[in-house]
């Protein structure tokens, strides 16, 4: 068996554009889909994934950790997070094939089944992109707090610390406060709420201001409290608060991971599997993890092919806490991909299928074709102007 090609297919979903990536082998019908979606860098990624393409067409698309060694070192240049989205697109496809090719499920492939079934958490607006980024009013927070918990799911999400610099104002940690005892409220003792801090605070002092103030609300962890390749700083806050905290969505590869792991910052590590090399290198990521006693909680706002592989991964992985889906993000999100998530409340089911058990529909794919993602970081300035972090 040889891998004969491959080719992505560009479908936009509103503020992301997916990114499907299909490996072709000499094999007849039998082929693999990846996704490497990576916002507001489609087109970067499209061109990565072609560069990319001529290093293993020809070689046995089944010997999977040999193929992300040739990507990622044959290169010559080291792999940034455009390049590591390519190569995690191409490397999901992979495994794919190898499914497929052996009549199993992915997940028996990483190890086999850990669980009987699948945590998983939503957004605001079960992902709807307005209902995710625009959350400022504590009612209207807490009303779609409580539609999300009417649609099953006992764990939410929400983005809503405002965009801070290396102060916290008194207003803005009062609001912090305000909404999380309103959200509190609104879905009861009963529903694990995150907090997404988006990396906003740009100092220990300004983000420890909000993570009090979430105090009330008992998270379940607060995400992304400081930029992630702050670990200095991650180190002063992880010392000064007993709120978990995650961290890892922005961050490639294991040795990104390992000052993280090693120092006990985070109680939960967020790899992406579409963004940090694939499967292969979130199962390292996870197996440091549990050495260290850190749960997993990947990251994934993504399409569905991203699910797939995440439902795949969590299956397999015993320090699995948690999975981010945003199946909400648009009302044709399942119609683009058939797969293999059943979800009851909030809880996936595991899956007896072959491979990822994914197929897309490309006449509906061919209907969303690329459209520029909003450029919502543009609103991310202080009250002075001054550019900050999304």
């Amino acid at each position: 068996m040889r891998i004969a090609g491959i080719s992505t297919h560009v479908v936009n979903a509103d503020l992301r554009n997916w990114v499907f990536v299909r490996v072709e082998t000499d094999e007849p019908g039998l082929y693999g889909w990846g996704e490497a979606t990576l916002e507001w860098k489609t087109r970067a990624v499209v061109g990565a994934v072609a560069d990319l393409e001529p290093l293993i067409v020809g070689k046995d698309p089944r010997d999977i950790e040999h193929l992300v060694r040739t990507l990622s070192r044959h290169g010559f240049w080291r792999m940034g997070v455009i390049g590591a989205t390519a190569i995690s697109g191409i490397e999901i496809a992979l495994w794919d094939i190898l499914g497929k090719s052996l009549g199993v499920p992915v997940w028996r492939l990483l190890g086999g089944r850990t669980r009987e079934r699948v945590r998983c958490y939503t957004h605001l607006g079960l992902g709807a992109k307005h209902a995710v980024y625009g959350a400022v009013d504590p009612g209207r927070i807490a009303e779609q707090a409580a539609a999300v918990v009417e649609a099953g799911y006992d764990a939410v999400k929400i983005v809503n610390v405002p965009y801070t610099h290396l102060t916290a104002s008194r207003a803005d940690v009062e609001l912090t406060k305000t909404i999380g005892r309103r959200l509190r409220d609104a879905v009861g003792d009963d529903v694990d709420i995150m907090f997404d801090f988006h990396g906003r605070p740009g100092s220990v002092a300004a983000a420890l201001a909000h993570i009090e103030a979430c105090a009330d609300a008992r998270p379940l962890f607060i995400e992304e409290p400081l930029a992630p390749e702050d670990v200095g700083s991650l180190a002063v806050l992880a010392r000064s608060t007993t709120i978990p905290l995650a961290t890892g969505e922005r961050l490639i590869g294991r040795d990104a991971f390992e000052p993280l792991l090693a120092g006990r910052l985070i109680t939960i590590a967020q790899p992406d599997i579409c963004h940090t090399g694939g499967l292969l290198e979130t199962s390292k990521i996870a197996a440091r993890a549990e050495s260290c006693g850190v749960g997993l909680a990947p990251h994934n706002p993504l399409g569905p092919i991203a699910g797939a592989a995440a439902l795949h991964f969590a299956v397999a992985s015993p320090n699995f806490v948690i999975q981010e889906e945003m199946s909400g993000a648009v009302p044709w999100f399942d119609e683009v991909v058939k797969g293999p998530i059943r979800r009851d409340k909030g809880w996936w089911s595991v899956p007896e299928c072959i491979g990822l058990g994914v197929e897309v529909d490309l006449d509906v794919a061919a209907r969303h074709p690329f459209v520029q993602e909003p450029l919502l970081a543009a609103e991310a300035r202080g009250a002075d102007g001054v550019v900050v972090d999304w």
